[in-house]
């Protein structure tokens, strides 16, 4: 009995890790709101033009506002630290109008 020969799935060894495996997405509540989000590696936004949403991105901070929608950013390294606070200037748990914050290690794109 002839037997095949196994045929390796050469996509899997050439895979690449992704440059930006981390993703933090914020969540607007229909209040305006102000974020600064730090990471010990670098950020970037996700498909969408920082001109547009005047969100300043700069190696590992970005900071801007936000009242609805989401927003989207990929990261390198660790979250070092997530700041929201409403128009008033409270933050949460104070206000119920801050954004929501989610933050997912190892997302692919």
């Amino acid at each position: 009995m002839a037997r095949d020969k196994p045929v390796q799935n050469s996509s899997s060894s050439t895979h690449q890790p992704t440059k930006f495996p981390n993703l933090v997405t914020l969540v607007g509540r229909g209040i305006p709101s102000r974020f600064e989000i730090a990471v010990d590696g670098q950020i970037e936004m996700v498909d969408a033009d920082p001109l547009e949403t005047a969100t300043i991105v700069s190696g590992g901070v970005a900071e801007g506002t936000i009242d609805v929608g989401i927003q989207q950013f990929r990261f390198s390294g660790e979250m070092a630290n997530v700041h929201v606070a409403d128009w008033n200037g409270n933050t949460a748990p104070t206000s119920k109008s801050v954004p929501a914050v989610h933050v997912d290690y190892g997302v692919e794109r």
